[in-house]
């Protein structure tokens, strides 16, 4: 027989081997925060990300994505590069691309998606086939009511996941099983009064405390959204090209987050400090080589090429700002001529 207070042990232990902050487990009953996503779905705050109504409440029930499942085990993984650059000395210079640091190295997906197969390998190792399926960022997973549940911190005013020792600036990944193992003990919250998150965000989209209207949102604008990004919004996201940290950066919880052990997450690229006019020189060849394994690249060209036109538009008029917009004025995307002929009008400048 399988003790499974043995093996959880042993996995934290393996875990922490391969570079995961903690592994800790919760069962699957999340009915408490199911009427929370359903809430948040029908208000239409999931804007154009169609996949979160079409998964329903898969999201919500482990055992219906995957039958069997009783246990889900989670971990968190620090992303924070060793070496980047300051990100509020690149958020000050309007002339910078700034890139959430999470997406300035390899993609954490593949990261992640491997280092728990190297686990899931170890157990089977030890204990012979189980039953099992790995999900980072992949599937219809709360991974955040699950990694609370899991006692690996509580859900923050931002609807992060905050941690005492290492604040919020991680990836979480989880393992859904059949395997009874231990479950954890949920931790307490710990933001109290502070409500710094809601006051930093440059377009509001945290509502009120816990509520995220995605729509507004700088990292969904950026990331999910396919098409032209409101107007209302431009000038508010300033420089920010591929995801926002702020109300991560001004959490006080953050003081304590840690950088990260792993390699893969090594800025490439310069992407920690580099001129929108730079990037906005890349062709679609060098966008494509440039960011073989990035988490970026899964936006494509046309939106990278957006986005960098609204940070140009923010940025000081210069000459090399103007060249870099004149260039791509005829540009064979109406989604990104539309951007650049916005950019040029906040230089006084018709297309």
């Amino acid at each position: 027989m399988i003790n499974y207070a043995t093996l959880k042990a042993d996995m934290q232990q393996w875990a922490q081997q391969l570079g995961f902050e903690q592994l800790a487990v919760a069962d699957c009953d999340l009915s408490q925060a199911e009427p929370r996503l359903l809430q948040w779905l029908n208000r239409g705050w999931h804007g154009d990300m169609d996949y979160m109504v079409r998964h329903g409440i898969k999201r919500s029930r482990p055992e219906d994505l995957v039958p069997g499942t009783i246990r889900v085990i989670t971990v968190n993984l620090n992303y924070i590069p060793e070496a980047a650059a300051d990100s509020w000395s690149i958020l000050s210079d309007a002339s910078k691309a700034f890139i959430s640091r999470y997406a300035t190295g390899r993609d954490y997906h593949k990261v992640i998606r491997q280092k728990l197969q190297t686990l899931a390998d170890q157990v089977t190792a030890n204990i012979g086939p189980w039953s099992y399926r790995v999900f980072t960022d992949s599937a219809p997973v709360m991974e955040v009511a699950l990694a609370e549940k899991a006692g690996l911190g509580w859900r923050g005013k931002h609807t992060l996941l905050l941690n005492r020792s290492v604040g919020s600036m991680f990836f979480l990944g989880e393992i859904y099983t059949s395997l009874a193992l231990p479950v954890d003990a949920p931790q307490t919250e710990h933001c109290g009064s502070c409500h710094k998150c809601i006051d930093i965000c440059p377009t509001q989209a945290i509502v009120a405390p816990y509520q995220l209207d995605a729509r507004r949102c700088i990292s969904y604008l950026t990331i999910e959204h396919h098409g032209s990004i409101p107007e209302e919004f431009r000038r508010l996201i300033g420089n920010r090209v591929y995801g926002c940290d702020d109300c991560q950066l001004i959490c006080p919880w953050n003081r304590f987050a840690k950088t990260t052990g792993e390699t893969d997450f090594d800025v490439r690229n310069g992407l920690d400090d580099v001129t929108l006019v730079e990037l906005f020189a890349w062709d679609e060849a060098t966008f494509n080589d440039r960011l073989a394994g990035s988490a970026i690249r899964r936006i494509g060209y046309e939106r990278w090429l957006r986005n960098i036109a609204v940070g140009l538009g923010n940025a000081p008029s210069s000459e090399a700002v103007l060249k870099a917009l004149r260039q791509r004025a005829d540009h064979g995307s109406i989604i990104v001529r539309e951007h650049v002929a916005w950019a040029l009008k906040q230089h006084g400048l018709a297309s």
